[in-house]
C-alpha cells in the first residue's frame, strides 16, 4: 500500500498557482498593449494677414519696422525711392506753367502794340480808299462825257474796289485785335491748364505711395525684400498679422463630425502654452472635397470617409497665442 508525499502535493499546487498567475499577467499585459490609443483631434491657430504693397515700382530706401514688431494705425512701415516720379512731377509742373502762359495770353487779349499797328493799317487803307474813290469819280465823269475809253474806266473801278476790300480787311483785323482771342480759344487754353494741374495731382498721389503706413493694428510677420532691392507695382513688401482676428481650424473625418456641432462650445488645450485650457465656439464647417476623402480598402463594414474643415473661435482673448500653434481637443 503506497502513501502520497505531502511535499509533492504542495509543489504541484504552487506550480499550478504560478502557471495561472503567468496566464493572468500575460492576459493583462496583452490587453494593455493592444488597447487602442484614444484618437487625437488636432487643430491649428490661424490669423488674417494684410499684405503691404506699393502702387508704383520703386527701390526700398529704408524699413521703419522689423519682423515681430507690433504696429498701430498710422505707423510708417517702409519708405521707397522713385527718381522717375520726381522727374515726372517736374515735367508736369513745367507743362502747367506753359499752359498757364497760353491761357493768360488768351484771357488778357492782344497786346497794345498789336492793336495800335492794326489801327494804323486801317487808317492807311482808308486813306488809299479815299484817294481811289476820287480817282474813280473823276474817271467815271470823263467816261460819261466820252473823253476816255471804257477800258480806262474799268481799270480805275477795279483799283477802287480793291482799295475798298483792303479797307474792310484792315477793319476786321483791327476789330479782332481789340476783341482778343475767341471764346473757344480761351476755353481751350483753360482746359489745358486744368489738364496740367490734374497731371500734377496724379503724380503727387503716386509719390504718396512711396511712404507706406499701417492701416490697422497688428504684428509684422514677414518682410520679403531687402533694403535697396527693387519692388514692382503690387509686389508684396511685408505681411502684417491681424491679431484681433484669430481662429482655429480642425480637419475631422465624418465619424468625428458630431463631436463639433456648429454653435456648440468645446474644450481644448494648447501644448505650446503649457497645455493651457481654452474654450472654442464652433462657427462653421465645410467639406474639403474629394481630394481629402479617406478611401477604405473595401473591407466589410468600412466605407469612404470625407474630411470636413471645422472653424472655431476662442470665446475670450488668449495671451501669447501665435499663428501656427497646435490646439488639441479634449
Amino acid at each position: 500500500m503506497s502513501s502520497k508525499n505531502p511535499s509533492s502535493n504542495v509543489n504541484i499546487a504552487i506550480a499550478f498557482v504560478v502557471h495561472i498567475a503567468i496566464i493572468i499577467g500575460i492576459t493583462l499585459i496583452g490587453q494593455y498593449v493592444m488597447k487602442p490609443e484614444p484618437e487625437i483631434i488636432q487643430g491649428e491657430v490661424e490669423m488674417d494677414e494684410m499684405r503691404i504693397s506699393s502702387k508704383v515700382p520703386a527701390r526700398i530706401q529704408r524699413f521703419c519696422v522689423k519682423e515681430g514688431d507690433r504696429v498701430k494705425v498710422g505707423d510708417t512701415l517702409v519708405v521707397l525711392d522713385s527718381p522717375e516720379l520726381e522727374s515726372k512731377l517736374q515735367q508736369a509742373m513745367a507743362a502747367e506753367k506753359a499752359a498757364a502762359a497760353v491761357s493768360a495770353k488768351a484771357q488778357n487779349g492782344t497786346r497794345e502794340e498789336t492793336i495800335k499797328a492794326a489801327y494804323e493799317m486801317l487808317q492807311k487803307a482808308q486813306a488809299a480808299e479815299e484817294v481811289m474813290k476820287k480817282s474813280y469819280d473823276r474817271i467815271k465823269g470823263l467816261w460819261e462825257k466820252g473823253v476816255i475809253a471804257e477800258q480806262k474806266k474799268d481799270e480805275v473801278e477795279a483799283q477802287y474796289k480793291a482799295a475798298v476790300a483792303t479797307t474792310n480787311a484792315a477793319k476786321s483785323q483791327y476789330e479782332m485785335a481789340q476783341k482778343g482771342a475767341q471764346e473757344e480759344d480761351k476755353a481751350a487754353a483753360a482746359a489745358q491748364v486744368n489738364r496740367a494741374k490734374a497731371a500734377i495731382q496724379e503724380v503727387k498721389s503716386y509719390l504718396k505711395e512711396t511712404v507706406l503706413f499701417a492701416s490697422t493694428e497688428g504684428k509684422v510677420s514677414t518682410i520679403f525684400p531687402l533694403r535697396g532691392e527693387l519692388v514692382g507695382s503690387g509686389a508684396p513688401i511685408m505681411n502684417v498679422q491681424l491679431e484681433d482676428n484669430i481662429w482655429i481650424t480642425f480637419n475631422v473625418r465624418e465619424k468625428d463630425y458630431q463631436r463639433l456641432p456648429e454653435g456648440d462650445t468645446v474644450k481644448a488645450f494648447i501644448p505650446a502654452l503649457g497645455d493651457k485650457e481654452i474654450a472654442l465656439k464652433v462657427t462653421s464647417a465645410k467639406d474639403l472635397g474629394s481630394f481629402a476623402a479617406w478611401k477604405s480598402s473595401k473591407v466589410k463594414g468600412e466605407y469612404d470617409s470625407k474630411t470636413f474643415e471645422i472653424k472655431t473661435i476662442p470665446t475670450q482673448k488668449i495671451e501669447g497665442l501665435v499663428a501656427g500653434m497646435s490646439v488639441i481637443l479634449k
